[in-house]
């Protein structure tokens, strides 16, 4: 489990692959505070990490997830969300985020407001059920507010802070993010539709 807090970027270093897995091989300042097992966060992907020196550490995404979540687009050099896994004794800042994506969202707009900045995303209508004016939505795995929304689109208003310490920076119309829809609401909805 994980909050939508994210605690700093890495950068994707190498990639390899085997079969039908790809093994992200990945820079962070984090390394060296990371063992292999743990769960962290990477763009609101949930990997487990399989090895670690002190400026590096592999994680391996597996066909499943490759083909539910933007990691099948990333290429050496990019910046990555990530988020070490919640710790049951401090308070819970953002929203529970399993780290499980539902679906991918496209940025169809990037607006600066002088201080501010609001990005517009397109998911596809099957999803419209989980998402309502004002709930929480983890896009690449950051905790935000989603408003202006529509069956297909919703929006989000990104703080200073934000801007500048997550992967959102980067994003611009017609790029692709990781979204994970809230969890209360996805019982809310099965229980509502037996």
């Amino acid at each position: 489990m994980f909050t939508g807090i994210i605690e700093t970027t890495g950068i994707v270093s190498s990639i390899s692959s085997e079969g039908s897995n790809k093994t992200f091989h990945i820079s962070s300042s984090l390394a060296s505070q990371l063992r292999v097992d743990q769960s962290l966060s990477h763009d609101g992907v949930c990997l487990t990490v399989e090895s670690v020196t002190a400026e590096q550490y592999e994680v391996t995404a597996i066909a499943e997830t490759l083909s539910k979540t933007c990691l099948s687009h990333w290429k050496p050099g990019i910046s990555v969300n990530l988020e070490r896994c919640l710790q049951m004794n401090g308070r819970l800042d953002g929203h529970i985020v399993q780290g499980h994506v539902d679906t991918t969202a496209r940025c169809t707009d990037r607006q600066n407001l002088g201080g501010s900045w609001v990005f517009r995303f397109e998911f596809p209508g099957s999803f419209r059920n989980l998402i309502i004016e004002k709930g929480s939505i983890a896009v690449n795995g950051v905790s935000l507010t989603c408003f202006d929304v529509t069956d297909n689109e919703f929006s989000v208003a990104i703080i200073p802070y934000t801007f500048e310490n997550t992967n959102i920076r980067d994003l611009v119309p017609d790029s692709f993010v990781n979204i994970e829809f809230d969890l209360i609401g996805k019982y809310v909805e099965r229980m509502m539709g037996k």
